[in-house]
C-alpha cells in the first residue's frame, strides 16, 4: 500500500512541476522578458497582473500551495532517489543528478526571491514594479545569484518535462526518449535566454 500511495504522490509531484508551476514559471519569464523594452512596458504588464480579480486567492490555489507540495516533496526525493545507470545511461543520470541538485537550490532561490517582491508588497507596501526589480539585482553578486536561479528553474522544467513523459508513458522506447531529450533542452536554452535577458534587462 505505502508503495501505491508513493506512485501516485509522484505522479502528482510531477503533475504539479508542470501544470500549474511550470506554465507560471514560462509566463512569469515573458512578462519580466518586457522589461527588454523598457520600464514602462514591464510596469504596464506588472500593473495588469496584479490588478487580476481574486489575486490572492488565484496565487495560493496555482501558485504556492502546489509550490509548496513540489518543493517538500521533491527535496524528500532528492534524498531518497537513487541514479539508473543501467536503465538510463551516464547523461542521463548526470541529468538526474542536475534535477535534484538544481531542486534543492530552487526553494532558496524562490523563497528568497518571494521574500524580496511578495512579501515586501505585503510588509512594507512595496509596488512591485521595474524600479523594485532594478534595486533587488543592483548588487553584482545578486545579479549572479538571479542568472543562476534563473538557469536553475528553466533546467528544472525543462528535465522535469522528460520525467514526466516517461513517467506517465508517454515516451517509452529509447528512440523517442532521446528525440525529447533534444526537444526539452532546446526548450531550457530558450526558457534560460528569455529570463537572463529579462533580468539583465532590470540593470538598464
Amino acid at each position: 500500500m505505502a508503495k501505491e500511495q508513493e506512485f501516485y504522490w509522484r505522479r502528482l509531484h510531477s503533475l504539479l512541476g508542470l501544470i500549474p508551476i511550470g506554465l507560471f514559471l514560462t509566463v512569469h519569464l515573458f512578462i519580466n522578458f518586457s522589461a527588454t523594452k523598457g520600464a514602462e512596458t514591464f510596469n504596464k504588464f506588472s500593473e495588469g497582473m496584479e490588478s487580476l480579480p481574486f489575486l490572492g486567492i488565484i496565487e495560493w490555489v496555482v501558485i504556492y500551495i502546489p509550490l509548496l507540495f513540489h518543493a517538500i516533496y521533491g527535496v524528500y526525493i532528492a534524498f531518497t532517489a537513487k541514479p539508473n545507470l543501467n536503465r538510463f545511461g551516464t547523461t542521463r543520470n548526470w541529468f538526474f543528478v542536475l534535477q535534484r541538485f538544481t531542486g534543492i537550490f530552487l526553494v532558496i532561490f524562490i523563497a528568497w526571491h518571494i521574500w524580496q517582491t511578495r512579501l515586501q508588497k505585503t510588509i512594507a507596501d512595496a509596488t512591485i514594479d521595474y524600479n523594485l526589480m532594478s534595486d533587488v539585482v543592483t548588487s553584482t553578486g545578486m545579479l549572479i545569484f538571479y542568472i543562476v536561479g534563473i538557469i536553475a528553474a528553466t533546467f528544472h522544467l525543462s528535465n522535469g518535462l522528460w520525467s514526466f513523459l516517461v513517467s506517465w508513458g508517454i515516451t517509452q522506447s529509447p528512440k523517442s526518449q532521446k528525440v525529447v531529450t533534444w526537444i526539452t533542452m532546446i526548450i531550457f536554452v530558450l526558457l534560460s535566454v528569455v529570463g537572463v535577458m529579462a533580468i539583465l534587462a532590470f540593470r538598464g
